[in-house]
Formats: C-alpha cells, structure tokens, sequence
C-alpha cells in the first residue's frame, strides 16, 4: 500500500451492509477461509447467498477503505431470538493493526442490542484479541450449556475442523471459549419512586433557596 498509515485510518468506513456489499462477499468468504488455514483454527463456513441475505437483512457490517474491503462481521439470531451471536469476524491482512476489528465488533453489538435489546449474546471464539474485546464490552465466559439450545446453530459447527471434538464432548466443550453478554445483568440499578420523589423535593428546596439569596 502506497497510502501511509494515517491516510488509510481517516479513510475507514465502518458501516451497516446493504445489498450494494455482495461484490464483496466473495473475498470476505476467502479472507475468512484463509485466516482459520493460518491459525490451523475452525470456522462454520458459510455460503455467498448466506452473507448476502445477512447484507440484505441489515444483520451484517463491513468496513471499506475505498472501495477495498478491510473488514466483515454478521449477526445472527437463534432460539425465537432469544439468543444473537455477532459471528464471522474478520480483518482483512493489508488492514491488520489499524482498529479495524474493534470498530466493527462495537458496530455489530451496538446494532445487535438496538434490535434485540433483550436477547442474549454470545460468542464462541478461540482468538485472544476477539476475548479481549468481548470482555470489554461485558461479556462473561460462561459454559456451552449457557448457550442456545438451536440445533440450527451447533449445525454452523459441523463445518469447523474442531467438531469432533465438540461431538466427542457431547456439546459440553471445544477449542473455542464461550462467552455471553447478559443484557439483564447490565440493567441500570432502579431507584425506588418514593426516593426519586425525595430528591426532587430537595433539588426544589435548593433552587428555592438560592434564588431567594440572589
């Protein structure tokens, strides 16, 4: 790249995919393919129409440098949306090391808590930097069983290089961590009624008292 590295990071777009994206899909499904080869990690490999349907559908964000593309993730829903996985992360190699990958995992949680505000979200993930951010957004490593019981998902797994393991474990453990946002857990603390009354009370009385000062 030509570009220095302050150019190509004021040139980021890190945006919510519509079907204008599918020119891409074909590249994000090797950029994915070729990073599990080089970790020697699994993945639930997925198909063009899939990742098209998710641009379509508002369930998936990409990053562009241009019009190159530097970045991918998809949400998807399970148990009657009980359940929502951000999946598929994945930075392309000429954007590494630019903040990329933060920027869509903060798109995708923000867009997947503003549809299902009530669902759970999890990740199954055996990469550090993917643990690190999740942890930071209040994800909990939990165990496989916290997890959905769709079999519609643990079949996304049958592709993974890893899932005689997980078949192996009776769906108890594999290569990868679980973790789970609960959004009941990240409440904001309710304040009794009566006690917001008391405090109006004497916000009253001081405003009262100060303007009669003045």
């Amino acid at each position: 790249m030509h570009n220095s590295e302050e150019e190509i990071i004021e040139n980021i777009k890190v945006l919510v995919a519509d079907e204008s994206h599918e020119k891409y899909v074909d590249t994000i499904l090797q950029t994915i393919a070729d990073a599990a080869k080089d970790r020697g990690t699994g993945i639930a490999k997925r198909t063009h129409e899939y990742l098209t349907t998710k641009m379509k559908e508002a369930k998936a964000v990409i990053a562009l440098v241009g019009d190159s593309f530097a970045g991918f993730s998809y949400i998807e829903t399970w148990g009657n949306k009980k359940y929502v996985t951000t999946s598929g992360l994945i930075v392309h190699p000429d954007f590494r090391h630019l903040g990329i990958a933060k920027r869509i995992k903060d798109m995708t949680f923000t867009l997947a808590r503003m549809r299902w505000p009530h669902a759970k979200i999890f990740s199954l993930t055996s990469g550090k930097a993917v643990m690190k951010m999740n942890t930071a957004l209040g994800y909990q490593p939990v165990t496989f069983d916290d997890l959905t019981d769709d079999e519609a998902f643990w079949r996304g797994c049958e592709g993974c290089v890893n899932y005689p393991v997980l078949k192996e474990r009776n769906r108890k453990f594999c290569i990868c961590t679980a973790m789970l946002f609960d959004p009941e857990e990240h409440l904001p603390a309710k304040i009794p009624q009566a006690v917001l009354d008391r405090i109006a009370r004497l916000e009253g009385h001081a405003i009262n008292n100060k303007s009669q000062t003045e």
